[in-house]
């Protein structure tokens, strides 16, 4: 892998590779988000950057929708706001890659509410790769999370009506059956533009996260995000940190429930 960092945006290539694989966005004062994610087998491209029918979502990304009264999920102007630092220099060993993204969330009037810490590691296997994620809220006040039908790790991808979508979870429940639904992992798969086959995202939960397994989100374009505010509201007291893990597995081909479960098992550390 070759690594790109200007401390506002890293870009991951492969070898010989002119166009990224994956490219984290830490812009100053705005949310950080992953987009584009490429297919693994770089046809096509994974991730949507704010579409018309949700202009707030920023291919893959964490938001939330009431933190002490304050939504981290819209960008409008009574929202809160976000302030990532530069991206420190990231760790790189044959085709693995980890980098962070430290972020302060503030209130409209500019109050520190939380620090919030991506911890993101890429690993490559050819027809596949994995992101895996340790997400972590300090509270820097006492604070509670309202209870929402969405929040936390979201995927937003390029779906369009006329090239349809499958939503599918690890419970073999499919597209709304999934909606406000607990299962391990989330797969969706969408033919893309410029691809003959769909390729897909998978998004899956760890057993040391609260609420395991958790609710998950899936909406009428196939969003999808694991959600523990679906399950009702919790607090953080002053100082305390909450700390959620997850797994993104890239594939290029129909979803294989087999290899999904397999990449799950190994995240969760053989737990099946």
């Amino acid at each position: 892998m070759r690594v790109e960092n200007t401390g506002r945006r890293l870009s991951l290539f492969r070898d010989g590779r002119l166009e990224p694989i994956v490219v984290q966005n830490a812009a100053a004062n705005r949310r950080p988000y992953l987009h584009p994610l490429a297919a693994p087998d770089s046809v096509g491209v994974l991730t949507e950057d704010a579409p018309a029918h949700h202009p707030w979502q920023h291919g893959l990304y964490v938001g939330l929708n009431d933190v002490n009264g304050v939504g981290f999920w819209k960008e409008d102007k009574e929202d809160g706001t976000f302030h990532p630092e530069p991206i420190p220099p990231p760790q790189k060993k044959g085709d693995r890659v980890s980098w962070q993204v430290k972020t302060a969330w503030r209130t409209p009037g500019g109050a520190l509410l939380l620090t919030e810490t991506q911890g993101w590691t890429f690993q490559d296997a050819g027809d596949t790769y994995t992101l895996d994620l340790d997400w972590q809220l300090r509270a820097e006040d006492a604070l509670t999370f309202g209870q929402y039908p969405y929040g936390g790790l979201f995927l937003r991808m390029p779906y369009r009506e006329e090239r349809g979508g499958l939503a599918l979870n690890s419970e073999g429940q499919k597209n709304g059956e999934a909606e406000g639904q607990r299962a391990r992992w989330v797969a969706v798969q969408m033919l893309l533009e410029g691809r003959s086959v769909p390729a897909g995202i998978a998004i899956m939960d760890h057993p040391e996260n609260p609420e395991y397994p958790v609710p998950w989100r899936v909406d009428g374009q196939l969003g999808i995000g694991p959600s523990r505010c679906i399950a009702g509201a919790w607090k953080l007291a002053k100082g305390e940190t909450a700390r959620f893990r997850h797994r993104v597995y890239a594939f290029c081909r129909p979803a294989d429930v087999e290899r999904i479960e397999a990449s799950w098992n190994a995240f969760a550390g053989g737990r099946a």
